[in-house]
């Protein structure tokens, strides 16, 4: 069974910083992870990718402040984000685009949410 699990969210005052992980399993393979982040009252969004490669991509609003990285040994993905602001609440969700078998096709996966919170 997939499962996506994420850790690390909680309160934090603006300007600090914090680390989600998010640990998946029951995949047979795994291309690209993310985060994406969904505030109260608008849609989910991007916050960054990392493909089996290592190749990343940003969301501007995080750019230069938030770092993706991935650990494929242990099929864990990070976010480090720094320089938090109010505006980066949300609730974050990891996604992972990957295969639980061989003869499926690949599918969208997503974890449960983590929620952040940064105060003024």
């Amino acid at each position: 069974q997939v499962q996506l699990v994420e850790s690390g969210g909680g309160l934090v005052q603006a300007g600090g910083s914090q680390r989600l992980s998010c640990a998946a399993s029951g995949f047979f393979s795994i291309n690209a992870m993310g985060w994406y982040r969904q505030a109260p009252g608008k849609q989910r969004d991007l916050v960054a990718t990392i493909t089996s490669g290592g190749i990343t991509n940003y969301a501007d609003s995080v750019k230069g402040r938030f770092t993706i990285s991935r650990d494929n040994a242990k099929n864990t993905v990070y976010l480090q984000m720094n320089s938090l602001k109010p505006e980066d609440t949300a609730v974050y969700y990891c996604n992972a685009a990957g295969r639980d078998t061989a003869w499926r096709p690949r599918s969208d996966y997503w974890g449960q949410g983590t929620q952040v919170t940064v105060s003024s």
